[in-house]
């Protein structure tokens, strides 16, 4: 899985012919470095067009729409699946229906990064679709637990493939003035999925077997993505990779325009001249102990530090705290839905006027005073309703804080910062680490609730975000306005 082999046509010697003359390019470095500063010149004052690559980011997109919806589509109709395949009261059963899509991440995040390499970034898209597809299809027929769980492992595979993908898509395909809007487009997609999995099961309690629907609605999302990628443009780093130059020239034009070409191209060439010593195949060995180590290891710290501050428990137990206010658990789930889209949409704003480092800053800042909120709400010295308001204050404080930075960033700035010869590899890596440390908080939380308390317990959370403010301040680099081959350059550069 981790030593997939680049094609042998891939070496900048070998590729296939061009369209275009960029000889100079590889024949000297030198000329390389003057065509590539001359390019720049001539268009460092103008812009793509951003609607050029807009469809292509919005299709990718259903699939962390789809994410986001096969999250919660169990949440309201969980009681209603209980009872009518027979394992109602069997906590273990119920919890096995919604964690059982962990497992099924979990292994297909771990795949994620050679269908992406080996198929192409569209290909993996439609291989996404099709667990999504089939388990929606298994889990809505199901009349048994072990057929729901098989469902629900299928539908897991498609979520941990589409995640990593859909990030290196939208990286690679956004013009650098606006990928951090259309970054954010992926954290959004997936809020709307959320809100559309809870608007869908409301009709759960009064329809009998409408839990079944909510599965089935699933599979029109999973099919216009299957369907919509035969129409969007393939990933031009990948098409360049595999030596098909042409072709990457020809996705250029349709994403950037024609008069961008050159400048993407150049810069193309430029960064093969720099890894030309670099081995053809990316190893778990590389990637953990190489030369871009450093960047992985910032990558999976970000992402478990992500999971570590307690967006799920917060989400768990938003319910709980919302009825201890005297609402109820569905408005509780439509507060923090708005509170999580309202985030997303201020961070879709200000990702390219603030940059991605600032947003993560004032985001983990933001999570760790809204954990400290909670921790307040547990003390003994105030009284009943300050309190309630508290903690319900500081619930939906960090549920909009994370979507400002903490949520969107980290599946954004990665595939920004990783080369592009390891971006898949290393994204399915990270991944991986996400999905390990969501089981364990998952799986673990409930007993550590019990053993130290909600004072403790937050007040760790509080900590792993502080912990998180300094990691970023000392590690993170800003790569707002950059191209990818601009950010890549610059980190061969240091030492």
């Amino acid at each position: 899985m981790w030593g997939l082999q680049r094609e042998a046509s891939s070496s900048m010697y070998k590729r296939t012919t061009s369209s275009r003359d960029y000889s100079p390019v590889v024949d000297v470095e030198e000329n390389s470095g003057l065509l590539l500063n001359d390019v720049n010149k001539e268009m460092e004052t103008t812009n793509p067009p951003w609607m050029c690559s807009l469809p292509h980011v919005l299709v990718a997109t259903i699939s962390s729409f789809l994410f986001g919806y096969h999250l919660g589509v169990v949440n309201e109709p969980l009681e209603s699946i209980s009872s009518d395949l027979g394992f109602r009261g069997d906590t273990l059963a119920e919890g096995l229906v919604v964690s059982v899509c962990l497992g099924g991440a979990f292994l297909g995040s771990l795949f994620s990064g050679g269908a992406a390499d080996g198929l192409g970034r569209r290909r993996a898209f439609q291989l996404c679709a099709l667990p999504m597809i089939l388990g929606a299809f298994v889990s809505g027929v199901s009349n048994s637990l072990a057929v729901m769980l098989l469902g629900r492992f299928l539908v897991g595979t498609g979520m941990g493939l589409g995640p990593p993908v859909a990030a290196l898509y939208v990286t690679e395909v956004s013009p650098a003035f606006v990928r951090g809007t259309y970054g954010s487009f992926i954290q959004i997609a997936t809020c709307l999925g959320l809100m559309a999995a809870l608007f869908i099961g409301i009709p759960v309690h009064n329809i009998t077997g409408w839990w079944r629907v909510c599965f089935w609605v699933s599979t029109i999302p999973a099919a216009a993505l299957a369907l919509g990628m035969f129409f969007c443009a393939e990933s031009p780093q990948w098409l360049f990779k595999q030596g098909k130059i042409a072709e990457a020239e020809a996705e250029f034009e349709r994403l950037l325009g024609g008069p961008h070409v050159k400048t993407a191209m150049a810069e193309l060439y430029k960064l093969e001249l720099d890894k030309a010593d670099e081995p053809d195949v990316v190893t778990l060995s590389e990637l953990l102990y190489g030369r871009h180590s450093r960047v992985v290891f910032i990558g999976s710290t970000l992402f478990a530090l992500q999971q570590l501050s307690g967006i799920n428990a917060v989400f768990y137990f938003s319910s709980t705290v919302f009825k201890s206010a005297g609402v109820p658990s569905d408005m509780a789930n439509i507060f923090v839905g708005i509170s999580n889209l309202l985030g997303s949409l201020i961070a879709m704003v200000l990702m390219d006027k603030l940059g991605r480092k600032l947003l993560l800053l004032w985001s983990f800042i933001g999570m760790a005073v809204a954990m400290a909120l909670q921790v307040g709400a547990t003390s003994s010295y105030l009284p009943h309703f300050p309190a309630l308001c508290l903690s319900v204050g500081g619930t939906l404080m960090f549920v909009l804080t994370f979507a400002l930075g903490a949520g969107p960033v980290p599946g954004l700035l990665l595939p920004e910062i990783f080369p592009s010869r390891i971006r898949a590899k290393a994204m399915a890596f990270c991944m991986s680490v996400h999905w390990v440390i969501n089981f364990f908080v998952g799986l673990l939380f409930l007993r550590l609730l019990q053993q130290l308390g909600p004072r403790l317990l937050y007040s760790m959370f509080s900590t792993f975000c502080l912990m998180a403010v300094m990691f970023v301040k000392r590690n993170v680099i800003e790569t707002k306005g950059k191209t990818l081959q601009e950010i890549e350059i610059s980190l061969l550069a240091k030492p």
